[in-house]
């Protein structure tokens, strides 16, 4: 992820997460590689947060193949 936010520098990226940033801390082994990748993220970038309902739950089946109910 460091080498891709590093190469993309300057460029467009798009990254999507239903985690909160503080929530990606936790996900990398070094806090010193976290804090430098997320610092380059977060600085330059165009925060768009969605909130409301998600439209996957309507499409997803359960094991049996049926719909959820409402």
């Amino acid at each position: 992820m460091a080498e891709l936010a590093s190469e993309r520098q300057g460029r467009s990226l798009v990254i999507t997460s239903n985690r909160a940033l503080s929530d990606w801390y936790p996900l990398f082994l070094n806090p010193v590689l976290a804090e430098s990748l997320l610092d380059r993220l977060i600085n330059t970038s165009h925060q768009v947060i969605m909130s409301g309902p998600s439209y996957r739950p309507k499409s997803r089946t359960d094991k049996n193949g049926k719909a959820p109910t409402k």
